[in-house]
C-alpha cells in the first residue's frame, strides 16, 4: 500500500510540474506574441501584398477539379511589418484574393518568420515559419474562420516571395500551395 501511495504522489508531483512547464510555456509564448504585434502595429515598415500563384496538387485532386479551379489568385494587400533583434520578421496583414472558385476571399493575420541570410550578401534573406489569422470563403457562406499555416520566404532587400501551404484534408480538398509578392516601403 505504501508503495502505491509513493507512485500516485510521485505521478500527481510530476505532473502538476508538468502542467505548471506548458502553462509558463505558454504564458510566455503569448506575451512574446503580444510585444512583436505591439511593436509591429507601431513600426514605420509598411508592405504592400501581391498574390502570384495557387496550385492544387495534381496527385490529389480529380482532372476536372483541376480544370475548374482559378489558380491565378488576383488581388493585393497590405500590412505592417517588423524586424526584431534576431532579424526575424513579424507582420501583421489584409488581404483579398480570388479563390479556387474565382470569388474573392480576404484574410487578416500575423505572421512571423526566423529569417536566415546564409550569403555573405546581406540583402539576400530566407525565412521559415507561420501565420494565424481569420479568413472567410463564399463557399463556406462567408462564415469567418480560423487560420493557422506554415510561412516560408526568398528575398532580395524589400522584395519576398512568400508562400504557404494548405495540408491536405480529403482526397479534392487541401494540398494547396499559395505564393505572394511582398514589397517594403
Amino acid at each position: 500500500m505504501k508503495t502505491l501511495k509513493l507512485i500516485v504522489i510521485t505521478v500527481v508531483l510530476l505532473l502538476s510540474g508538468v502542467i505548471s512547464l506548458q502553462a509558463n510555456f505558454f504564458s510566455n509564448f503569448f506575451v512574446y506574441i503580444k510585444n512583436n504585434i505591439t511593436k509591429t502595429i507601431h513600426s514605420s515598415q509598411y508592405d504592400f501584398y501581391l498574390p502570384v500563384k495557387t496550385w492544387h496538387s495534381r496527385f490529389t485532386y480529380d482532372q476536372n477539379l483541376i480544370d475548374y479551379y482559378n489558380e491565378k489568385p488576383w488581388g493585393a494587400g497590405f500590412g505592417k511589418s517588423y524586424w526584431n533583434d534576431g532579424s526575424n520578421w513579424n507582420g501583421i496583414y489584409g488581404m483579398a484574393f480570388k479563390d479556387s472558385h474565382n470569388n474573392w476571399q480576404p484574410i487578416f493575420g500575423y505572421g512571423w518568420e526566423k529569417t536566415l541570410r546564409p550569403l555573405s550578401n546581406k540583402n539576400f534573406h530566407a525565412g521559415l515559419g507561420y501565420t494565424v489569422g481569420i479568413t472567410s470563403r463564399e463557399n463556406w457562406d462567408y462564415m469567418v474562420s480560423p487560420v493557422l499555416l506554415p510561412l516560408a520566404s526568398v528575398g532580395y532587400k524589400a522584395l519576398t516571395l512568400q508562400l504557404t501551404y494548405i495540408p491536405v484534408i480529403a482526397h479534392n480538398l487541401g494540398n494547396i500551395w499559395f505564393a505572394w509578392i511582398r514589397i517594403q516601403f
